[in-house]
């Protein structure tokens, strides 16, 4: 049995790798620094990310995955067998690789995740392609082959996808560009209203895990962080609490919690009869709001499953998904 075998998540934020031959899922900052005109690649991973916001002019920090999708190809093709041949020293060689996609993209950017792999110079032995939420399903523990619904919210860090699955299928599904960094530039937004104060994306993201709550008056917390006034143009520190990054993300929460009961509008009876018996699993980077399981479950009435690294279920699912046969059928090769 062939055990040069690559389970991939192109996440916007990181992208996880599991490789079967070690066993090992490894994890990388899906983040490019260009420098010069000619935007040679000066660094990736994170190494890159750690640019992000303070780089020089002369280096511009990319995102090559966009809303679910490939934006930069040759960066991330370069990048992807730079990091797996020449920094973690693995066989990329006559390898087969399972690539998690979203559901709702086009034909054209389908094709572009396998083109990665078999248009490379290390011409592998074969590409297929994994729906995320059927990756996440299993990576989840469930039997998604089994005839019961399933109902799937995986927040990103741009989109945020709400599936509906049963027999190993997708019946209902809809992506939104909207997702953790969507939250983060509302964070980024009211608090410049609020006290005339300018942060960046980082602080955005570090209120929003540390003292951030999808629900109001949970445990009122606060941190006390750095920006730029807006009238002296200053650097000041400012105290800002948990009420303040709740009301800053309320509005992008209602617009996901509209979108859950649509879907739920739009479920078949007795798949709904089954989402109502096991509940909805939410998962991806996104998901870890405080209180979040809670408000979905105010606004549907159905309990909300949670689970440890929700980060990481896509590519645990892609673990299963490329070492048993059963979950053969839920892979694909996408049409030219």
């Amino acid at each position: 049995m062939n055990n040069n075998i690559y389970g991939i998540d192109f996440g916007t934020c990181n992208f996880k790798i599991f490789c079967k031959s070690t066993g090992e899922v490894l994890k990388e900052k899906n983040t490019i620094a260009l420098r010069g005109k000619e935007r040679k690649m000066y660094a990736y991973g994170d190494d890159a990310y750690a640019m992000y916001e303070k780089a020089p002019e002369d280096i511009d920090v990319i995102f090559p995955v966009v809303s679910g999708v490939i934006a930069e190809y040759e960066y991330l093709q370069t990048m992807i067998f730079d990091y797996l041949e020449d920094k973690m020293k693995m066989k990329v060689n006559k390898a087969e690789f399972v690539v998690a996609v979203p559901t709702t993209i086009t034909k054209v950017e389908e094709r572009a995740f396998s083109e990665i792999f078999t248009k490379s110079k290390f011409k592998p032995k074969s590409v297929l392609l994994c729906r995320k939420p059927i990756a996440d399903a299993v990576g989840l523990g469930l039997d998604v082959n089994e005839p019961t619904g399933v109902m799937i919210v995986d927040m990103g860090a741009e989109t945020t996808e709400i599936s509906v699955i049963s027999l190993g299928g997708i019946v209902l599904s809809e992506l939104m560009n909207l997702g953790g960094n969507r939250i983060d530039e509302s964070i980024i937004s009211y608090i410049r209203k609020e006290f005339n104060l300018v942060i960046g994306q980082k602080t955005a993201k570090l209120l929003k895990e540390s003292i951030g709550s999808a629900l109001p008056n949970m445990e009122e917390d606060s941190r006390v962080i750095v920006g730029r006034d807006v009238v002296s143009g200053l650097p000041i520190e400012k105290e800002i609490s948990s009420d303040i990054i709740y009301e800053a993300m309320q509005a992008n929460l209602t617009s996901i919690c509209n979108s859950i009961k649509t879907i739920l509008e739009k479920t078949p009876p007795e798949l709904a009869k089954d989402i109502i018996h096991s509940g909805i699993y939410i998962t991806g980077g996104g998901s870890m709001i405080s209180g979040l399981d809670k408000l979905f479950e105010q606004v549907t009435n159905i309990k909300v499953n949670t689970c440890d690294d929700p980060g990481d279920s896509s590519v645990k699912g892609l673990v299963e998904i490329v070492s048993d046969s059963k979950y053969k059928n839920l892979t694909f090769t996408p049409k030219n």
